[in-house]
């Protein structure tokens, strides 16, 4: 067994001894409702304007799609084109026609990467479109935390959470918020 698993064993084995030692102490606020958490998963997928984002999100997608298939096509095109035609053509317009082609691949290789790639136009508009309905949520789970008394609202989609009542679970009290401030 290796150090490291060795120090989580004892690590786990120290946290359960404290939690039964104390069992009315802060170490165990979970049983008083003090921990709670949310499956933002399900946010996402039941929140009306999360939805609507996304939706609107995949046209935009799908529009760029287009316009980069649209391009991608006109280069396919020039290429066969100039296969079919490159025993009669003469050195000069051989090498026209291959610059011609080189500089479209070249459009869609910076189309592609203007869009798709890092800090592209995709991830800038993915940012614009969600991050307000993500400050909306930390608000609405701020309030809720702040009005229940829960020291800690984890997030069950993130793998934090190996296991927790489903009594523990707000989701549904932070999508009725959201409703409410719509």
């Amino acid at each position: 067994m290796n150090t490291f698993s060795l120090q989580k064993i004892v690590f786990a084995a120290l946290c359960l001894a404290v939690f039964f030692m104390f069992p009315n102490s802060d170490v165990a606020v979970a049983q008083d409702g003090k921990i709670v958490y949310i499956d933002s998963y399900r946010i996402r997928q039941e929140y009306k304007e999360f939805q609507d984002a996304q939706e609107q999100f995949n046209k935009e997608i799908d529009e760029w799609n287009k316009e980069g298939l649209e391009l991608q096509n006109e280069v396919d095109s020039l290429q066969a084109e100039l296969d079919k035609k490159r025993l009669i053509l003469s050195p000069g317009k051989l090498q026209e026609r291959e610059e011609e082609i080189e500089t479209k691949k070249a459009a869609l290789q910076k189309f592609t990467n203007d869009v798709f790639g890092p800090n592209g136009k995709a991830e800038q508009r993915n940012d614009q479109l969600t991050k307000p309905l993500l400050d909306k949520i930390t608000a609405v789970l701020e309030k809720i935390a702040i009005e229940n008394n829960y020291a800690y609202i984890f997030d069950a989609v993130n793998g934090n959470i190996a296991y927790a009542r489903k009594t523990l679970d707000i989701t549904d009290n932070v999508l009725e918020e959201l409703d409410n401030i719509q």
